[in-house]
């Protein structure tokens, strides 16, 4: 068995330790994270570039799970490989999982306190706007050209009124972008 070198450990501590701090402010869900994800990855640290965020965001939408923790899975096998994956999904889930045990009991007994309920509305009302600025600032990077553009104005009609899973909505729009870019490829266009 190899011996860890101590830039090894570094990376794996440094996964542990932002997943965490990242876990603890998951309210809202994993769409939620959206904007947390970019600044800490994206902005922050120059793990991720925002191409490669919307990329990991796109497949752990058609994963099982919560985007956000797939997103923790796929950065912490970039950059600490297997053992960093497990690392970086161990630090996310690890505060939800203290949180959940320690208020399953007590939320119960509160959550019909009018206090309680107007906190959550208040929380919820957050989120939307946080995942509004996230949404906004990654249309800004995906949405280059014509055909992007086309590809979200369908997908958004279709999400709004058509009853499909978002798992077609990504292989319908990846099929799009592949037959598109080989038709430009072939045609010369770009």
């Amino acid at each position: 068995m190899a011996m860890w070198t101590k830039a090894q450990c570094k990376v794996q501590w440094e996964l542990f330790c932002l997943f965490i701090r990242i876990g603890l402010m998951t309210f809202g869900g994993g769409t939620s994270m959206l904007p947390i994800l970019q600044r800490e990855l994206a902005d922050q640290r120059g793990w991720l570039t925002e191409e490669e965020l919307m990329d990991y965001y796109a497949i752990g939408q058609c994963t099982p799970g919560i985007i956000a923790l797939n997103v923790a899975t796929f950065t912490g096998r970039k950059r600490g490989g297997d053992l960093g994956g497990v690392v970086a999904t161990a630090g996310f889930i690890l505060p939800s999982l203290c949180i959940i045990i320690a208020l399953a009991g007590v939320i119960t007994s509160v959550e019909h306190l009018k206090w309680v309920q107007n906190a959550f509305a208040g929380i919820r009302a957050c989120i939307c706007v946080q995942i509004l600025n996230a949404v906004i600032r990654l249309a800004k990077k995906a949405l280059v050209d014509i055909w992007t553009v086309g590809i979200f104005v369908l997908v958004f009609v279709l999400g709004v009124f058509a009853d499909v899973s978002p798992v077609w909505f990504v292989l319908a729009s990846a099929a799009a972008g592949l037959v598109i870019r080989e038709l430009e490829m072939r045609t010369g266009a770009k």
